[in-house]
């Protein structure tokens, strides 16, 4: 796979992983009320990693790997490479909603945090996750 399809398709999912994320967040504030920023950041979290977590193993890494031992081994390794960058979003979410106390400024800094996050851990997942990954940024597949 080339760079600039590298680069569009890994911020595609990033996109569609933000939205997913944003949108979980949402659906708990409107269950739970203005008050639920915790338990909404750790679903919103939670739906986004799955989600991308999904799309990344197959279509950035191509790692076709399957079984419920292989997966489980992954997903371990991908979640934890992912605290590192829960912190990032979690701490520019947080920090936005401390200065301005708005829900649009609140998400502008989830999606903010998502993105800075995301660079970081496709750095991350290439080398600590996917190792054996097909991967090779440049060379034609």
């Amino acid at each position: 796979m080339n760079l600039k399809t590298l680069v569009l398709r890994y911020s595609f999912f990033a996109a569609l992983a933000t939205v997913a994320n944003i949108g979980a967040q949402r659906f708990v504030f409107d269950v739970l009320g203005d008050n639920a920023l915790i338990p909404a950041i750790l679903v919103g979290t939670a739906v986004g990693l799955v989600l991308k977590y999904i799309l990344d193993k197959r279509w950035i890494f191509y790692d076709l790997n399957g079984g419920i031992s292989d997966h489980g081994k992954k997903f371990s390794a991908y979640t934890a490479m992912g605290i590192v960058t829960t912190f990032i979003f979690w701490g520019m979410e947080t920090t936005f909603w401390l200065i301005w106390r708005t829900d649009m400024m609140r998400e502008v800094g989830a999606i903010l945090g998502l993105a800075i996050g995301y660079v970081v851990k496709f750095h991350l997942d290439r080398r600590f996750v996917f190792t054996n990954s097909m991967l090779s940024v440049g060379a034609s597949r």
